[in-house]
């Protein structure tokens, strides 16, 4: 999963900073994606989806070098 923490500031005349805006965006990456659709296509479990998910790319070539 791709993290990724915005921050906007604004400077004040003094010099100090005030934190404006502030987020976290979570997302999950194409080879995650790729992975788990890979996975319950072949083995028709969640379980394993899940599990090769969070292993992303290295189950993508993992199952491109051993399976094609």
């Amino acid at each position: 999963m791709a993290s990724e923490i915005i921050e906007e500031t604004e400077i004040r005349p003094d010099g100090s900073k005030k934190i404006v805006k502030r987020s976290v965006e979570k997302g999950i990456s194409f080879g995650a994606a790729l992975a788990m659709v890979i996975s319950f296509a072949t083995w028709k479990s969640v379980f394993w989806a899940v599990i090769h998910g969070l292993m992303g790319w290295v189950y993508v070539i993992y199952f491109l070098i051993r399976y094609r």
